[in-house]
């Protein structure tokens, strides 16, 4: 066995030493060996062999290339928690490295540190030690104050920082016990100290009306206020639009346009136009030309830079530009000129674009639409059909247009995951007083497919110019979990054909399983297992497609507002419709734009994660009031520690295992189930159930339910 081992070692050894060998991650040498599914696990012992004997070495990327004879060890952020242990990730390696607690070796949460791999291995993830801190990467930490005498402690709000902070009595600004504060870590501490900072900013007391949202702003270090520099740029720039600024510009001030938006949105960045003559659609889609104030390398743009995107939170929006631009000149307000890019795009009855034009334009809205108007409208609503009776033809003929382009997207295999979003309302002490799903209608649906479209064609455009550009990129699946994935689905009758050779699944197949299982009582199961089989969208300078969209190109133009990709795509748009790509242009964004695409990525990641932990502490908030009461909700999430169910309002709490009456439950992974081993009585993913609310966390922003078994389930023993 030990000379087949050794043989193994020294083919993967041969291949990586050749001439022709390109680094590759380790799934792409899976597939380069074709080696089965079933042997990836003694791959990825081979490898670890070799990282070890220092044969092999991992690049930042992940990527396998020859070893030096010596090393063994790899640099990455450190991720702490709360039990002591923590995890290292390292860029461009597919799983994280496991750092038992016996091997943090003093590293703080978010530190980027020197590791070595250990040969022991107790779980499935990769084991390692931290061998040296080589920086810091949290420098301040948000949490609240509690005073002891001449001196204090701030206890962190995020669970992953273990330790609180001491702080002098010089060094606390005068907060007093249960003040938000922003702490600056001064010293680190040690096994035997803990850490050490001066308070630098006190955000309120913790029950000030939106200073818990406001904490978790500054805890994930989004750029609330804007400095005066940028605010004063904003003002100076944000000029109403004059005759010199419509010049070389195309005229659609008379062409018939609305912006269709929800009630409370300010920024309105997007305006829509559509005519039909014979059999064919003219579809315009407008977007406000921030470009045109906000300059490249300005302040304005350094800021929007940093910032990366507009974060939505619960209460506010931390917006990415001033409002004297996002809510001023660059919102496309009714009844007032405006500057945009529009893409004029010309359909067939089929729904293929046979003709476009990206043009800078000047443009004036005729309305303002909300979604609930237009909904109303398509509904065949008397009374808002006669407020809006000159533009009611063109909101069915959007109808009609929008269904035509969706049908064609769902014929190649546009993948649409339709899980309610959270919608929820807080009364003015920030408390929230209703939570439910927030659903699309028939008009959320016309303007994300005139958006689609119209990114679609501007990316293809592009692509075909050979300019450097920003593209909004989704990879295929990870074919272990396909693999995994249509072997649980067969369980329940169903199928998934994956490429012969390589195990890539077309994304046709995955929007096939989703119509077969529609309306099926394992819907809701199959739908969220096939979800987390799929890789995060993000930002790139090269083309590989959308996988969940089924198009080869695909770009973000249609909110330059709130997100940076947008407005810099608007700069490489302006510059070759000016005729001012020329080499050195080139040269220039070539080399600009993977930074900006990686930081857009980053950025995008921060917001999602700020928005989800905003939601989850206004949830918690909510349940906290209905502690004891019964929901009938359905399990979203089976784990060994306990059952996740999410109820009809979309608020999410978990049984703990040990909180299941009447028998010992085990998780059997193979098939996402409890199952108790004395009755047999199993959940499921999917399956419905009954639960009262039993508590709340408010550090972990967790939702405790227990299990409240029907009378009829208790004598069936079901």
């Amino acid at each position: 066995m030990k000379e087949i081992r050794n043989k193994r070692k020294k083919l993967i050894c041969e291949l990586v030493e050749g001439d022709f060998y390109v680094p590759m991650k380790e799934k792409e040498l899976a597939l380069f060996m074709q080696v089965e599914p079933g042997e990836r696990q003694e791959l990825k012992d081979l490898l670890k062999e070799l990282l070890e004997e220092g044969k092999l070495q991992v690049t930042k990327r992940g990527k396998y290339i020859k070893g030096d004879g010596a090393s063994k060890e790899l640099i990455g952020t450190f991720i702490s928690n709360a039990r002591g242990f923590g995890f290292v990730e390292i860029e461009g390696r597919d799983q994280d490295l496991f750092i038992p607690e016996e091997g943090v070796n003093g590293a703080f949460h978010k530190d980027k540190v020197r590791v070595e791999l250990l040969r022991e291995q107790h779980g499935k993830r990769q084991e390692a030690k931290v061998t040296s801190i080589l920086s810091h990467g949290l420098t301040q930490v948000v949490g609240t104050f509690d005073r002891a005498g001449g001196f204090g402690f701030v206890i962190p709000d995020n669970d992953k920082i273990i330790s609180d902070i001491f702080v002098p009595g010089e060094r606390s600004k005068g907060a007093v016990t249960g003040h938000k504060v922003v702490v600056e870590l001064t010293d680190y501490g040690d096994e035997r100290h803990k850490p050490e900072g001066k308070i630098i900013e006190i955000l309120g007391h913790e029950n000030d009306p939106g200073v818990d949202i406001l904490s978790i702003a500054k805890g994930f270090d989004l750029p609330i206020e804007f400095p005066e520099k940028v605010l004063n740029q904003a003002v100076r720039v944000a000029k109403p639009v004059s005759p010199k600024d419509m010049e070389g510009r195309k005229d659609l001030r008379k062409v018939q346009m609305v912006t269709i938006d929800g009630e409370d949105a300010k920024d309105l960045d997007d305006a829509v136009s559509l005519s039909k003559e014979g059999d064919k659609y003219f579809l315009g889609v407008h977007i406000a030309d921030v470009a045109n104030y906000v300059q490249e390398n300005s302040a304005l743009d350094q800021e929007a830079f940093n910032r990366g995107t507009s974060v939505y939170l619960v209460d506010r929006v931390i917006p990415m530009l001033p409002h004297a631009l996002s809510n001023g000149i660059c919102s496309l307000n009714m009844g007032e000129d405006r500057l945009a890019l529009s893409c004029l795009m010309t359909f067939d009855e089929k729904g293929e674009v046979i003709d476009y034009e990206i043009a800078e334009t000047v443009i004036c809205v005729d309305q303002r639409m909300s979604y609930t108007d237009v909904n109303k409208i398509l509904e065949e609503d008397a009374e808002t059909k006669k407020r809006f009776e000159t533009l009611t033809p063109m909101f069915f003929l959007m109808k009609e247009l929008a269904d035509i382009i969706r049908e064609k997207r769902k014929k190649r295999g546009s993948i649409d995951f339709d899980f309610p979003e959270s919608k929820i309302t807080l009364n003015q002490k920030g408390e929230p007083i209703s939570i439910e799903p927030y659903e699309r209608n028939a008009a959320t649906k016309i303007i994300e497919d005139f958006m689609l479209i119209a990114n679609e064609t501007v990316a293809q455009h592009f692509y075909w110019m050979e300019v450097p550009f920003v593209y909004r990129t989704h990879d295929y699946p990870d074919p272990e979990k396909i693999l995994k994935l249509g072997t649980f689905i067969n369980n329940f009758g169903y199928h998934v054909k994956v490429k012969s050779g390589d195990n890539e699944i077309h994304p046709k197949e995955i929007q096939k399983l989703l119509g077969k299982i529609e309306g099926t009582k394992e819907e809701a199961l199959i739908s969220r297992l096939t979800l987390r089989s799929m890789k995060r969208a993000q930002y790139g300078v090269d083309c590989t497609g959308h996988f969940g969209l089924a198009c080869q190109f695909y770009c973000h133009f249609t909110s330059p507002i709130r997100r940076y990709p947008d407005l810099q795509i608007h700069r490489i748009i302006k510059e070759q419709i000016r005729g001012r790509m020329g080499e050195e242009r080139m040269a220039h964004y070539r080399e600009i734009l993977p930074e900006t695409a990686k930081h857009s990525s980053e950025t995008e990641r921060r917001a999602d994660e700020a928005e989800r932990e905003t939601d989850k502490l206004k949830k918690v908030q909510f349940m906290e009031q209905k502690i004891g009461r019964i929901y009938e909700g359905v399990i979203s999430g089976i784990t060994a520690w306990g059952i996740y169910v999410e109820l009809a309002n979309t608020v999410e709490g978990m049984i703990h295992v040990s909180r299941l009456a009447g028998d010992f439950y085990y998780y059997n992974e193979d098939t996402y189930e409890m199952t108790g081993r004395d009755t047999g009585r199993s959940f499921k993913l999917g399956q419905k159930i009954r639960i009262i609310v039993d508590g709340v966390d408010y550090l972990q922003k967790s939702i405790e339910f227990v299990w409240a078994p029907c009378e009829e389930e208790n004598l069936s023993g079901r």
